[in-house]
C-alpha cells in the first residue's frame, strides 16, 4: 500500500512499468506512460497535494502539483520501485512503437500532432521559468528605483548609470540577451537531439564576430519588405546579418529541423561512430542553413506577427485592450501564451517598450479573483483538499504570476468558474483600453510584485484589482460548484466529520468505561448518545439496555447484488459508505422509508434521502448516467419534500440508459454507516420495491 504521495501517484498512473518517462514543468508532472487508458482521473485528483490531472494524446499525463513539484518530482525518482524506470530518455525504436500502437489505437478525443506542438513549444520554456521570474523582478526593482527618484529613467536612450546601478541592470540583461541559447538547448532536448549541439549551432550567429560581419568590407545595406538589412556575401551567397539578442522563434525553428535531421543521421550511421559524426554532420549541415535560411526566417516571422498585433493596438488600443484578456483563458491551456511572449519580448527590443503584457495582466488577475473565490468557498465549506489546492495556487499567482496552478488545479476542473472568470477579464480590460492603454519597458510576470513596472501605475493597479474583486465576488456568490457536486461532496465531508466524531466520543467514553468495570464509585454515569433508540427489559427493576435494530426498504424492483460488484471504485469500494446495490428489473424509484428528500438532481439519477430512523440514504440509478443530463428520467420529487415508504421519486427510461451505454445497477448506500453498530443485507438475490433490503443496527 502506498505510504507517501509520490507513491501514490505513481500508483495511480499504472505503477513504474508503465511509465515511459517523466519530467516536470514549474507546477506539473509529466508522464509519458505505455497505456494512459487505465488511469483513473478521480483517484489522481484524490491524492493529497495533486490539485488536479490532465489527460493528453499519445498517452501523455500530467498531474498539477503546484510550487511542490520539484520535491514530488525528486520523491518519485527516489523511490526503489522508480530504478531504471521513467527518468532517463526513452529510445527513439520505443518512441516509434509506442506512436505506432497509437495510430492502432484510433482517435483518442484530442489531435495529438497539435499537443505535441504545443508541448514542444512549452517545454522549450518551463525548464527557465525561474531565470525569467528572478530577472523580472530585477527588473521590477529597476523600475521602482527610477519611479522613487533613486536612479534616472534607466532603460531610456542615451542615459548612462554609474557602474553599480550598471551591474544591476546586467543581472536581467544576462537572462534576455542569452534567451536564444537556452531556448535551443531546452528545444533541441526536446525533439531527442543533443541539447548542447542545439546550443552550439545558435551560439554561432550571437558571437559578436558575427555580428561584426556587418561592419567587413563589402557588406551592403538593402530594403527587405521595408526594413533596412545588412548583408555579406560568404562563398558567393548572400548571408543577412541579425542581432539575435532575445530572440525565441529562431531556435525553435532550428531545434525542429535539428530534431528531424538528427534522427535520420542516426539511421544510417553506423552505431559505433555516431558519437563522432552525428553531431559533426549536424553542425556542418545546421550551422550553415541556421545562419543563412531559418535564422532569418525565424525573425521575419515573429516580426510578422508582432506587426499584426501592433497594427491592431494602433487601430484600436480600445479593441486590444478587451480582446487579449478574454482570448487568453483560451491560449493558456493550448500553450498558445508562448509565441505571445516572444512577440513581448521582441516588441521591448524593437519598440523599446510592450503593449500586451497590461492586459493580459488583467487575465491574471481575474483567474488569481477566481481562485479565491474557491478559496473563501471552501474555508466556510470545510473542504480541506480544495483549500490547500487553492491556497497554493493563489501563492504561486499572486507572488510569482504563475497561472498555471489555479488553470489547472481547479478551473478547468469545474465548468461554472470560467463565466465568471471571463466577465473578470471583461471589466479589467474595459478600464485599461478606456484609460488609453498600459505599457511597460520591461518583460515581467504579472504578479503583485510587479505593478510598479507598468506605465500607468495607478491605472494599471485599478484594472487588476477590479478583474481580481469581480471574478472573485462572483463566484462566491454563485459557487464554483453544481448543485449535484456541492450535495456530493457534502454527504463525503458529513460522513467523514460523523466517522471522526464517532472515533473522539469512543476514545473519550472509554475511561468511564474502564471505570465503571472496576466497579469505580468515580464512574460517571452512562449517557444515551442523541438519536439512539433502546428497549428495555421489561421486568421490573430492570436495568440492562439492547440495541435497537431496523430495516430500510427495497427503492424497486430488481435483483440484489453485493456492492463490490458495482463497477465503480468509490462505489464498488465503499467509499462512499456501506450498503447493497440492485439490478433493477423495474423502472421506479420509491422511498424506502419515512424521512425527507435532502437531495433530488435535476438530472434524476441520484437522491440523497434522511430518514425518520436516523439513516441518511444515497440512491444512486445507474453508473455515469448524470452524463445523460436528465434525459430518460422524469423527476417526481425536489429537496426538501417529505416522502412516505412507497413515495415515486423517479421513473427511469431503461432503453435511454442501455442505449447509450451506461450500467442500470443502482447503489443503495447508507452515508452515515458509522453512526450503527452493524449495516447489513437482508439477502440477496430477487426483491421488490419495500420489501426488507437492510438492517441497520444502533
Amino acid at each position: 500500500m502506498a505510504t507517501s504521495p509520490a507513491e501514490s501517484i505513481v500508483d495511480a498512473v499504472g505503477g513504474p512499468g508503465n511509465i515511459e518517462s517523466l519530467t516536470h514543468c514549474a507546477t506539473r508532472l509529466r508522464f509519458q506512460l505505455r497505456d494512459s487508458s487505465t488511469v483513473d482521473q478521480s483517484t489522481v485528483e484524490a491524492i493529497p497535494g495533486v490539485m488536479g490531472a490532465v489527460p493528453q494524446a499519445g498517452n501523455r499525463y500530467q498531474v498539477v502539483i503546484g510550487g511542490a513539484v520539484q520535491n514530488v518530482y525528486n520523491d518519485i525518482n527516489a523511490l526503489p520501485s522508480m530504478s531504471g524506470a521513467g527518468g532517463g530518455a526513452v529510445d527513439e525504436d520505443d518512441i516509434d512503437s509506442v506512436k505506432a500502437r497509437e495510430r492502432a489505437k484510433g482517435p483518442r478525443g484530442k489531435v495529438a500532432w497539435l499537443d505535441s506542438l504545443f508541448e514542444f513549444l512549452s517545454d522549450s520554456f518551463r525548464p527557465i521559468l525561474g531565470a525569467l521570474l528572478g530577472a523580472s523582478l530585477f527588473i521590477t526593482f529597476m523600475a521602482l528605483m527610477a519611479t522613487l527618484g533613486v536612479i534616472p529613467a534607466w532603460n531610456a536612450p542615451g542615459v548612462v548609470l554609474d557602474p553599480s546601478w550598471q551591474f544591476v541592470n546586467l543581472m536581467w540583461q544576462c537572462v534576455f540577451i542569452f534567451l536564444p541559447l537556452m531556448v535551443a538547448y531546452n528545444a533541441a532536448k526536446k525533439v531527442g537531439a543533443d541539447p548542447w549541439v542545439g546550443f552550439a549551432i545558435m551560439a554561432v550567429v550571437m558571437l559578436p564576430q558575427f555580428s561584426g560581419l556587418a561592419t567587413q568590407e563589402g557588406a551592403q545595406q538593402i530594403n527587405f519588405l521595408g526594413s533596412d538589412i545588412t548583408t555579406v556575401s560568404v562563398f558567393g551567397l548572400p548571408l543577412t546579418i541579425f542581432d539575435y539578442s532575445s530572440q525565441v522563434f529562431p531556435p525553435l525553428l532550428m531545434a525542429g529541423a535539428l530534431g528531424l535531421l538528427w534522427k535520420g543521421l542516426r539511421k544510417v550511421i553506423p552505431e559505433n561512430i555516431q558519437l563522432i559524426f552525428v553531431p559533426f554532420l549536424a553542425m556542418l549541415i545546421m550551422i550553415p542553413l541556421t545562419a543563412f535560411l531559418i535564422g532569418p526566417i525565424g525573425v521575419y516571422a515573429g516580426a510578422g506577427l508582432a506587426n499584426v498585433l501592433s497594427s491592431i493596438n494602433d487601430f484600436s488600443p480600445f479593441i486590444f485592450a478587451v480582446v487579449i484578456p478574454l482570448a487568453y483563458p483560451f491560449m493558456v491551456p493550448l500553450g498558445l501564451h508562448w509565441p505571445i511572449n516572444a512577440i513581448m519580448l521582441l516588441n521591448i527590443q524593437t519598440l523599446g517598450y510592450d503593449f500586451i503584457q497590461g492586459p493580459m495582466g488583467a487575465w491574471n488577475f481575474a483567474c488569481f479573483g477566481a481562485t479565491a473565490g474557491v478559496l473563501w468557498i471552501s474555508w466556510r465549506a470545510r473542504d480541506k483538499q480544495m483549500r490547500q489546492t487553492a491556497t497554493g495556487a493563489l501563492a504561486a499567482g499572486l507572488l510569482g504570476g504563475i497561472s498555471e496552478p489555479s488553470l489547472y488545479g481547479i478551473h478547468l476542473r469545474f465548468k461554472r468558474i470560467y463565466p465568471r472568470m471571463l466577465v473578470g477579464c471583461l471589466v479589467g480590460g474595459l478600464i485599461i483600453g478606456i484609460g488609453g492603454g498600459v505599457k511597460t519597458q520591461a518583460f515581467v510576470f504579472t504578479s503583485l510584485l510587479t505593478i510598479p513596472a507598468f506605465d500607468s501605475v495607478v491605472l494599471y493597479s485599478i484594472a487588476v484589482l477590479s478583474a481580481f474583486v469581480v471574478a472573485m465576488v462572483l463566484v462566491i456568490i454563485s459557487d464554483y460548484r453544481t448543485p449535484e457536486q456541492r450535495a456530493e461532496f457534502e454527504a463525503q465531508r458529513d460522513k467523514a466529520e460523523a466517522k471522526a466524531g464517532a472515533t473522539a466520543a469512543g476514545a473519550a467514553a472509554a475511561p468511564a468505561a474502564a471505570a465503571a468495570a472496576s466497579g469505580s464509585s468515580t464512574a460517571a454515569p452512562a449517557q444515551t448518545a442523541p438519536g439512539t433508540a433502546t428497549a428495555t427489559l421489561d421486568k421490573p427493576g430492570a436495568t440492562d439496555e439492547v440495541s435497537a435494530a431496523f430495516e430500510i426498504a427495497s427503492p424497486l424492483d430488481g435483483t440484489v447484488v453485493a456492492l463490490s460488484e458495482v463497477p465503480d471504485p468509490v462505489f464498488g469500494g465503499g467509499v462512499m459508505g456501506p450498503g447493497v446495490a440492485i439490478e433493477p428489473t423495474g423502472n421506479t424509484v420509491v422511498s424506502p422509508g419515512a424521512g425527507t428528500v435532502a437531495a433530488a438532481q435535476p438530472t434524476g439519477h441520484a437522491f440523497g434521502l434522511e430518514l425518520d430512523n436516523g439513516a441518511e440514504l444515497l440512491i444512486h440509478v445507474g453508473i455515469d448516467t448524470v452524463n445523460l443530463k436528465g434525459e430518460g428520467f422524469e423527476v417526481h420529487v425536489k429537496a426538501g419534500d417529505r416522502v412516505e415508504q412507497g413515495t415515486p421519486l423517479v421513473t427511469f427510461d431503461r432503453s435511454v440508459i442501455e442505449k447509450a451505454g451506461y450500467p442500470l445497477i443502482t447503489p443503495v448506500i447508507v452515508l452515515n454507516g458509522d453512526a450503527f453498530a452493524t449495516v447489513d443485507p437482508v439477502g440477496l438475490g430477487p426483491t421488490t420495491a419495500g420489501a426488507p433490503l437492510l438492517i441497520l443496527e444502533k
